[in-house]
């Protein structure tokens, strides 16, 4: 069950966007595992991928096409990540775009793939194939949750969210989508974005947003530690609400400020969703020389297995925690000169356990759902954060039985 997460109950249209999404068989019975995304003519698109050296046949694909021409489809599957598939994968991939171009009547490489799921596996083709007829007829600019539903694995709800804002007297609607609940450790993670907005942005200062909130939401997250070969983030402007995003635009915080939200929000929600997650935790590292330093501390905190199964216990064993703050690859780290919390609750200060802390307080904090560690190493004035889950006996069972 997801850490207090629910599904998005509404997602708002963003003008010029169309989904559909259907039930292809790829790799289960009875429900949606592929959908289409169409951006109108002039949208312009950037996009992130991962840098697992293995990527996957259509990350290759999705990178070249991308060089050519704009964009004018996403086709994305789950249940299949066609990676590690060699030749035939990268057939499979470009067959795949060359139909779906020849049903919607474009260029094949204004279509972009994406896959997720199964590593090794042969991509059904021929199955994805003869769905593209009838996603093209099912798209809708109401298709938003509908998409996301089909993109997900081993998610257990989908990840949504909009926000609106006005500029210029106009409205501006920003919408996204995620999945992803386990392989989870950026650059980027076993995770698929899409985030679109319907105000025009030059690609120059497109590219440059991505890569700048990426830093701090998709690449700010880790579940297992694990990189996967399929992961991508993409950002899309429409430009049909007609208002311009200029850096030098008084509107430009508050529009980067919206956007932040919302892939923020959908970043942290593939951390409470998890695969066995019962608890949601921040990872605050301060005062370190550099943040590169502070994200090296706190992604050895996120990845420790003792750390993450004592907060499933629920056990305040600060001992994990200064151990793991310990090994981390810092120069000259005085521990003398470390505080840890738990939330409120001062747990390690001066080089020993805090003089007002109590094993009882610290139980009741590691009751909670959702915890923050905060470390400051009292070195600079750097800081990062990091979402990341406990690790349960479910996230075992999860991944033990995932190919069963």
């Amino acid at each position: 069950m997801a850490v207090n997460l629910d599904p998005p109950s509404i997602l708002q249209p963003v003008a010029g966007i169309r989904l559909a999404s259907t039930a292809a068989g790829i790799a289960h019975q009875g429900r949606d595992d592929l959908a289409l995304i169409e951006l109108c003519a002039g949208t312009r698109l950037a996009a992130v991928f991962t840098r697992n050296a293995f990527c996957a046949a259509p990350v290759e694909l999705a990178r070249r096409h991308l060089s050519g021409v704009n964009p004018r489809y996403l086709l994305v599957n789950s249940g299949n990540a066609n990676a590690g598939t060699g030749e035939p994968g990268r057939r499979d991939a470009l067959a795949c775009c060359q139909e779906l171009a020849a049903v919607c009547e474009c260029q094949t490489e204004e279509v972009i793939p994406f896959s997720t799921g199964v590593i090794g596996e042969r991509l059904p083709a021929t199955r994805i194939n003869s769905s593209l007829p009838r996603l093209k007829s099912g798209l809708s600019s109401e298709g938003w949750l509908d998409a996301a539903q089909a993109i997900m694995t081993t998610d257990t709800l989908p990840k949504g969210v909009s926000r609106s804002l006005q500029i210029d007297g106009r409205c501006v609607t920003i919408t996204g989508i995620a999945k992803g609940a386990g392989m989870m450790r950026p650059d980027m993670a076993t995770m698929l974005a899409y985030v679109a907005t319907d105000a025009s942005l030059s690609q120059t200062l497109l590219e440059q947003m991505l890569r700048e909130l990426v830093g701090d939401s998709f690449n700010s997250i880790t579940v297992d530690g694990d990189t996967s070969t399929n992961d991508a983030c993409v950002l899309i402007a429409t430009g049909r609400s007609k208002v311009r995003i200029r850096h030098t635009d008084t509107a430009y915080h508050d529009f980067y400020q919206a956007l932040a939200e919302v892939m923020t929000h959908l970043a942290q929600a593939i951390v409470r969703d998890g695969e066995g997650a019962t608890k949601f935790i921040t990872v605050w590292v301060k005062g370190a020389l550099s943040e590169q330093e502070a994200r090296e501390v706190a992604y050895t905190v996120a990845h420790s297995p003792l750390v993450k199964t004592a907060f499933y216990a629920q056990d305040p064993n600060w001992g994990r925690l200064l151990a793991a703050v310990g090994r981390a690859n810092v120069e000259r780290l005085d521990m003398n000169h470390v505080d840890i919390s738990l939330d409120e609750v001062t747990v390690f200060s001066q080089g020993g356990v805090d003089v007002a802390y109590s094993e009882q307080v610290g139980q009741r904090v590691m009751a909670r759902p959702e915890i923050t560690v905060g470390i400051n190493l009292h070195r600079g004035e750097h800081q990062a954060k990091i979402w990341t889950t406990d690790l349960s006996g479910e996230y075992v069972r999860i991944n033990a039985e995932y190919r069963s």
